[in-house]
């Protein structure tokens, strides 16, 4: 996503999960790396997985729906978070899945800026209208994607 309206929309629907939405949208466009620390748990919360079951399960997970919700990566693909429905994090149970909800701050980069340096990157950006992963949807793509790779001898 390169700007313009859409962009626009997921910057206010991002920036309405902080304590402060100005001071949100200042960091963003202040910060070199554009970005921000968000609050879990308000609008969404973050299942956090390892890159080598996260890339995959982004792959089933996008032929499972038209659009999946947001997902980011760290730049060294060791982790992605899937962001899901408030209160999913607290009722997760899953190995080597970490949940971040209420109390967990979570590195945000500005949804409308293709991002070259910072420890974060969109695989899917927000839409603006609040679509989020289903968080029953995603664990059948991590069991899809953790049985493809037990086929496979886990490469």
């Amino acid at each position: 996503m390169a700007g313009g309206a859409g962009a626009e929309t997921a910057v206010e629907w991002l920036a309405s999960a902080a304590p402060d939405p100005d001071v949100c949208r200042w960091e963003w466009e202040r910060d070199p790396r554009g970005i921000a620390l968000l609050p879990a748990g308000r609008r969404w919360d973050v299942l956090i997985l390892p890159g080598e079951l996260g890339h995959p399960t982004l792959d089933v997970l996008t032929r499972l729906v038209d659009r999946p919700g947001p997902v980011l990566s760290d730049f060294g693909d060791a982790r992605m978070g899937f962001f899901v429905p408030p209160g999913t994090a607290d009722r997760w149970v899953g190995t080597g899945v970490r949940g971040a909800g209420r109390g967990t701050w979570i590195v945000v980069p500005h949804p409308g800026r293709r991002a070259v340096v910072g420890p974060v990157r969109w695989l899917i950006p927000p839409d603006g209208a609040g679509t989020l992963n289903d968080a029953t949807l995603l664990e059948l793509a991590m069991h899809e994607a953790a049985a493809m790779r037990a086929g496979r001898g886990g490469d």
